[in-house]
């Protein structure tokens, strides 16, 4: 195995298997062929098209009149063991993260219409005369994805109406139990973006990433129980496991070696280093770069 092993499974998609799923005109996601022939029978909700799904032109233009027509159709599907993880958790529906609000839809049918999705990681670092460590957690053996694998310290999706900050300071205090006071001094330093083919459906994903240092005498605690336990790892622990196995969940592993590369711990010597950093942020997010 290899760091580019880990981040080639963040890369697993063939065009030709999905359609565009468009609002208003807007292609905002993609839409396998297989589930858009179940979509294709919800004709008062969608508009399924030989190469296309949008939103049935009946539906009203409203952002909440959509939102409770969406899931209402879509809330069947989890029942019937179509879409797993169903949460009663809204993201917002946009072309990119930080666009105007389409209209919101649960959060297990995300990948199922291939939509862009934001999220924050936290890497919990702690430094002191034994060298650099980080703090790892492993997810609790009933999440609803990757249950069992190593995690950031924290983590978790941008909801519809949270801000970055505020989901930060939300999954800071409900995976760590970090105060809000301590929270706040993590620093962005910048984003991972992806696109793979999972089994919830297609994760294009915008992961907002953060770095913490930790005094050392501060200890985790979970309140939420989506970790399991937590473990401080010395800095050559971490890059031995994700070097070497895949223990990490699949999108902690980007963080994890983009932390290293920013920290001169993976560097120009490694054969592959282009290709990783290129690969940390492979998703097109609709911005363009000014002339």
């Amino acid at each position: 195995m290899s760091y580019l092993d880990r981040v080639r499974t963040c890369a697993l998609f063939d065009p030709a298997d999905y359609r565009p799923f468009r609002v208003d005109g807007i292609e905002v996601g993609l839409v396998s062929h297989d589930f858009a022939a179940v979509l294709a029978p919800m004709t008062d909700v969608f508009s399924v098209g030989v190469d296309t799904v949008a939103l049935a032109a009946e539906l009203p233009t409203d952002s909440d009149a959509r939102t409770r027509a969406v899931n209402a159709a879509l809330k069947p599907l989890a029942e019937q063991g179509l879409l797993h993880g169903w949460r009663d958790e809204d993201y917002v529906v946009a072309v990119k993260p930080g666009a105007p609000a389409l209209f919101r839809m649960e959060r297990a049918a995300v990948p199922k219409f291939g939509l862009i999705a934001a999220g924050i990681h936290v890497n919990g670092i702690v430094r002191s005369g034994d060298g650099l460590k980080m703090w790892v957690g492993r997810r609790a053996l009933d999440k609803a994805t990757s249950p069992g694998k190593l995690d950031q310290l924290v983590g978790g999706g941008q909801h519809a109406g949270a801000s970055v900050f505020e989901t930060l300071l939300k999954e800071s205090a409900e995976e760590a139990d970090i105060n809000a006071d301590l929270a706040g001094r993590a620093m962005p330093v910048g984003a991972i973006t992806y696109r793979t083919e999972r089994e919830e459906g297609l994760r294009r994903d915008v992961l907002y990433v953060f770095d913490l240092e930790l005094p050392p005498d501060f200890t985790p605690r979970n309140t939420d129980g989506e970790i399991s336990e937590f473990y401080l790892w010395p800095i050559e622990q971490v890059i031995e496991t994700v070097r070497e196995t895949d223990a990490f969940k699949f999108n902690c592993a980007l963080v994890v070696i983009d932390f290293l590369i920013r920290h001169g711990l993976i560097g120009p010597a490694e054969p592959d280093y282009l290709d990783l950093v290129h690969g940390l942020r492979s998703l097109h997010t609709g911005v363009e770069v000014p002339q």
